[in-house]
């Protein structure tokens, strides 16, 4: 399955949650999921109730499309979630956290994770001071993240610079304002509504079957 290169405020209206893939415009009053949060397409005459499956699968589909990952690449990551130790679930949503793009948003260098992914791919990020190219790279903790030569000279560090100090990254990350450089500081924290906006325990049960 190839990734989705679409209108992306589709998609958000689609899972019927706000899955914050435009960055700031969505915190905007031109965010399209607030303008009309009805799924696209014509409406239907009756809705359907849907079942406990369709559920499960409506929450795996959120969380898949709000961090951008395939789905051979979110089997592989249930996978391990289950063969660690402690709650399935949690384990799951710490190996989405520490995705290198993931941590780039969070950090706050990026206004999306799809913008994210492209300042890697571009090699604008240096990890631990070496240039990575993989957004879907993990993290541990110690590690750090910064801007490689090429991203320093580019127009793009101009405008995170200014716009830096506004950012709160959360506690598990920390933000060097000065040398706009970010830091792994401990392990994800695991909070429905502040980490993610899914039910990650459902998830578990939908690949459980």
């Amino acid at each position: 399955m190839a990734r989705y290169t679409g209108p992306v405020c589709r998609l958000c209206r689609r899972h019927g949650d706000k899955l914050y893939l435009k960055g700031d415009r969505c915190f905007t009053p031109k965010c399209s999921f607030d303008r009309r949060p009805n799924p696209p397409g014509p409406r239907p005459a009756r809705r359907r109730k849907i079942s406990d499956r369709g559920l499960q699968l409506r929450e795996k589909q959120r969380a898949r499309v709000a961090y951008g990952v395939l789905e051979k690449q979110f089997v592989r990551y249930y996978k391990e979630a289950i063969r660690g130790t402690g709650v399935s679930g949690e384990n799951l949503v710490r190996l989405l956290e520490t995705r290198l793009d993931n941590i780039i948003y969070r950090v706050g260098f990026a206004d999306s994770r799809n913008q994210a992914r492209q300042l890697v791919r571009h090699g604008l990020i240096a990890v631990n001071g070496r240039k990575l190219d993989v957004p879907s790279a993990h993290l541990k903790e110690g590690d750090t993240i910064s801007f490689t030569p090429r991203g320093i000279r580019s127009e793009y560090y101009k405008i995170v610079q200014e716009t830096m100090k506004s950012k709160n990254p959360p506690s598990w990350l920390t933000l060097d304002v000065a040398n706009l450089s970010g830091r792994v500081s401990g392990p994800p924290t695991v909070a429905h509504g502040e980490t993610h906006q899914f039910n990650e325990n459902v998830i578990i049960e939908y690949y459980s079957r």
